[in-house]
């Protein structure tokens, strides 16, 4: 990691960004590489998950310039760059059957428009590597699959000079990963984990409903020096984090000792993915300059992409 790169992370609302993959962000900013968390929407219908904080009048009242201003924090405490793409939060129906989703929402809006969009950020920053979500979203919220079909589709038009040449000039990245945050064994080890110390853990009872497959996880980035940042920036989302909730009951040390990677999954490629990939960075030549990046798809073969043929 001795040459300056820059890492492009895509999510779909301001706190997304702190619950995967903030350690590996905070990282590489220590590194003295560039960080980019894109926020698609502004997360403007999104639910306030801290018991403290629902019935705060100032909330209640402009939930949308709190979240912000806690995005701000976050972005501080990380150390990275931000931008909004602009799109507006389509919240997570509920019922059955499901209501329609919201007019003008970002889960609605033709993908033509958020590729453009999203494409002009990576010709703006030049990413060399971009993170997002697989084409189930993580976990099924319409912005969330959004993000992934934006994420991919913008990834393999930025650098091809023919789609929206007003745009910016092309710039291909070179690598595209999907955030992989839970996995069965990760939540088995702290449950053992804390039964072995005599302590409650909150994962026995989802475990035995467990029903989420497993994805494929081709590289992990050792980041557990980094949890601290990773937790402080999550609680500064403080209408979306309950601090007395799950995600705080490991306690760092037990993250530490147990589970001290965060995990990605190489979705697409134009270098070599090594099999025990532990950097994100990976296979980037050592060379690699502003004008050997600035090269397009042209030429370029991909190495390994898993995308599925939806997500195509």
């Amino acid at each position: 990691m001795s040459e300056r790169l820059r890492l492009m992370c895509v999510h779909a609302h301001p706190d997304d960004e702190s619950s995967k993959g903030a350690a590996t962000m905070a990282k590489y900013v220590d590194a003295g590489h560039e960080v980019l968390v894109v926020s698609c929407t502004g997360g403007e219908r999104g639910s306030i998950l801290n018991p403290r904080l629902q019935d705060d009048v100032h909330i209640l009242r402009d939930l949308a310039e709190v979240r912000r201003l806690e995005m701000a924090r976050a972005q501080e405490i990380l150390g990275v760059q931000h931008s909004w793409l602009g799109f507006v939060d389509s919240g997570l129906p509920e019922g059955d059957p499901l209501p329609p989703l919201p007019d003008g929402c970002f889960a609605l809006a033709p993908l033509e428009v958020t590729t453009e969009a999203l494409v002009r950020e990576i010709r703006r920053f030049r990413p060399h590597v971009m993170t997002t979500y697989d084409e189930n979203g993580g976990y099924p919220h319409p912005d969330h699959v959004m993000c992934h079909d934006v994420s991919v589709a913008a990834f393999a038009a930025a650098g091809d000079p023919a789609r929206f040449p007003d745009a910016g000039p092309a710039w291909q990245p070179l690598k595209l990963y999907y955030n992989q945050t839970f996995n069965r064994a990760r939540i088995e080890a702290f449950h053992t984990a804390l039964t072995e110390l005599g302590q409650e853990s909150p994962y026995g009872e989802w475990l035995e409903k467990w029903e989420r497959q497993d994805r494929v996880v081709t590289t992990r980035v050792e980041c557990g020096d980094w949890f601290d940042r990773r937790d402080a920036a999550l609680l500064a989302h403080a209408t979306q984090v309950d601090p007395d909730g799950n995600f705080f009951k490991v306690g760092r040390d037990i993250q530490q000792r147990v589970w001290s990677v965060e995990e990605y999954e190489a979705a697409a490629s134009y270098v070599p993915i090594a099999e025990g990939e532990d950097d994100l960075f990976a296979g980037i030549p050592a060379e690699v300059s502003e004008a050997d990046a600035l090269a397009t798809s042209d030429g370029l073969r991909l190495t390994h992409d898993t995308r599925t043929e939806r997500a195509a």
